[in-house]
């Protein structure tokens, strides 16, 4: 059975984007692949955080996990700093990379644009992702648009260290969803939905009430025409939308612009909002019952301890490929 390693950060309430484009595919995949979703909280230090708020962040994010549908039985749930293994290869890949690939990433230059002060760890943390990849032997890694380029240096470092020293590690391979991988923002439909806009308007929250959502997705930005018609360039927030019901309700984009053909907009914003009301109620409904139970601790400590047995066993080829060490004499 195939490996599938993914992340999110805790850095922020999840999003309607992060739900259709991630979470919800993970669900599927657990059925037919070996799985392990952690909760990257070393990669949102990054970035200041206040520690209460992150505590917190981590455990709605777990909670979210399991209400979305994640089974503790078919899949590896776990905190990565709880994982002590995700650093120490951390490190380890930082020798593989070289600081103009990493000075190249896309993130690292538009998260350090314009500022005085930025963290080294933000220049580092690819290494630190390939490190949580890697440790599982990761066959396929389920990613949006916007993190294919770490994943391919994720690809690069594990080749580098194996010609180097000896084929430890997995070459991953990047699955990126087709329909919801990259959910937009309802203000600015030419950017992605973010947790950290300050437009509350502009995204969907996975614990947002539904009238909430529903006053969200009526003030969405469209156009004038009142087509319903998918077309990123010329109609960018109407195509969102149109994505948004396709991965709430698994039709095509071809059966919604059939269905709506002669519909007017008001309609359609309708439909959308109560598709993704009707999403997100029995999810919002085992997360309330989950949040602050021993049951949620209890599959965090069993996922902990499942990944450290995978990972401390690559760790440890790792090291010895590269001379670090004793080799104990028995």
């Amino acid at each position: 059975m195939e490996t599938i390693f993914s992340g999110i950060q805790p850095s922020g309430s999840l999003t309607l984007g992060n739900y259709l484009g991630a979470m919800k595919q993970f669900v599927e995949l657990q059925e037919d692949y070996n799985c392990y979703f952690c909760i990257v909280d070393e990669h949102a230090i990054t970035v200041p955080q206040d520690r209460l708020k992150l505590r917190k962040n981590i455990r709605e994010l777990a909670a979210l996990y399991i209400a979305s549908g994640i089974d503790p039985n078919k899949a590896t749930l776990f905190i990565q700093s709880e994982v002590p293994a995700h650093t120490q290869l951390g490190w380890i890949m930082q020798t593989q990379s070289y600081i103009g690939e990493l000075e190249r990433m896309t993130q690292f230059k538009d998260k350090s644009k314009g500022k005085e002060a930025v963290s080294s760890a933000l220049l580092t943390y690819p290494p630190l992702m390939a490190a949580d990849i890697l440790l599982y032997n990761t066959s396929l890694v389920p990613v949006g648009n916007d993190q294919t380029q770490h994943l391919e240096l994720t690809r690069d470092l594990a080749e580098r260290f194996n010609n180097k020293y000896n084929d430890i590690f997995t070459i991953p391979q990047i699955k990126v969803s087709e329909v919801g991988a990259r959910i937009m923002s309802l203000q600015e439909p030419t950017k992605k939905m973010s947790k950290s806009d300050v437009n509350q308007k502009a995204t969907i929250y996975m614990l947002d009430e539904p009238k909430q959502i529903e006053k969200k997705i009526k003030s969405a930005v469209t156009d004038s025409d009142g087509v319903v018609r998918f077309d990123k360039e010329q109609k960018p927030g109407i195509s969102n939308l149109m994505t948004i019901l396709a991965s709430c309700t698994n039709q095509t984009l071809e059966q919604i612009e059939e269905k709506y053909r002669g519909v007017g907009y008001g309609q359609f914003k309708q439909d959308v909002a109560d598709a993704v009301v009707n999403e997100l109620r029995p999810i919002q409904e085992r997360f309330y019952q989950i949040i602050d139970s021993q049951e949620l601790d209890d599959i965090l400590d069993q996922g902990a301890e499942k990944a450290s047995f995978v990972a401390n066993k690559t760790l440890a080829k790792a090291k010895k490929a590269m001379g670090l060490g004793r080799v104990k004499k028995r």
